[in-house]
């Protein structure tokens, strides 16, 4: 199983867009896929047609059952999203107060790990959408990872939330518990526009592990979004699912180089 985190510590940069497009674009290859919604606005659950207000088990009831000590298997929680090996863990809009009620419980971080370990030989493919704050919501989307990816939005207002999300990692990293291999992959850009190409320069001037393409502007992700379905099977000649194909093709290419790096020195 391979799991990437889509996060981000600012809302609109395109991580729901990335976590569907992504996710529809591995099912074409017939790799089952599970999309994971941690956030509680719940955009993932609403694209595929959920209403995060009124569904009944969903991502929360994995964290609440956990607090209360009743463990549920998450096959319980699973939903189905019209496409062919592309499965759906939801949000609920509970999760908003999820922080407030785990307080400072121990062992709060690993419940996303824990519940996907039991998964290992039935999806291939793992993709969580986070929300844009840290909280032991994506404190769980980090733990349970292979590789972060970061979409920030290619105007320079999105780079204060870049820099945060990368504090956070350096954290994460000083403080010995883990180390998180990532990419940032610019979004939204428009050639059209000099403030887009100008953030677009700045990012791959001074950003490390930047992807060294980007994903343009493109009005089907709305028409894709309208339907229900990834845009990478709505419309997998457009210019946006191209762009995104090329990205997973240099995640993939990424992860397999990383796994002979692990074997070779191990």
């Amino acid at each position: 199983m391979i799991i990437w985190t889509v996060a981000n510590q600012k809302g609109g940069v395109g991580k729901t867009t990335t976590t569907v497009t992504l996710g529809g674009a591995l099912a074409a290859r017939g790799e089952k896929t599970l999309l994971i919604d941690l956030d509680s606005h719940g955009s993932l659950t609403s694209y595929f047609g959920y209403n995060p207000d009124s569904i009944e088990e969903s991502v929360y009831s994995l964290f609440h059952r956990e607090i209360a000590d009743t463990h549920m298997p998450l096959v319980s929680m699973l939903r189905k999203t019209g496409v062919a090996k592309l499965d759906l863990l939801p949000a609920s809009t509970a999760l908003v107060a999820l922080d407030r009620q785990i307080g400072a419980q121990q062992g709060m971080g690993l419940i996303i790990s824990n519940a996907l370990s039991a998964y290992q030989s039935h999806y291939k493919y793992v993709l969580i959408d986070c929300p844009p704050a840290m909280g032991v919501l994506m404190i769980n989307a980090l733990a349970a990872c292979d590789s972060l990816i970061i979409p920030v939005q290619t105007e320079f207002l999105a780079i204060n939330g870049l820099e945060r999300m990368l504090n956070t990692l350096k954290m994460i990293i000083l403080s010995g518990k883990q180390s998180i291999d990532y990419t940032i992959v610019p979004t939204m850009f428009d050639r059209r526009t000099r403030a887009s190409r100008d953030c677009l320069e700045h990012l791959q001037k001074n950003y490390d592990h930047i992807w060294q393409n980007y994903i343009p502007i493109d009005t089907n992700f709305r028409e894709a979004s309208r339907i229900g379905r990834p845009l990478s099977l709505t419309a997998p000649k457009s210019k946006g699912a191209v762009a995104y194909e090329s990205f997973l093709l240099d995640l993939i290419k990424n992860h397999q180089q990383s796994n002979f790096m692990l074997r070779e020195t191990g």
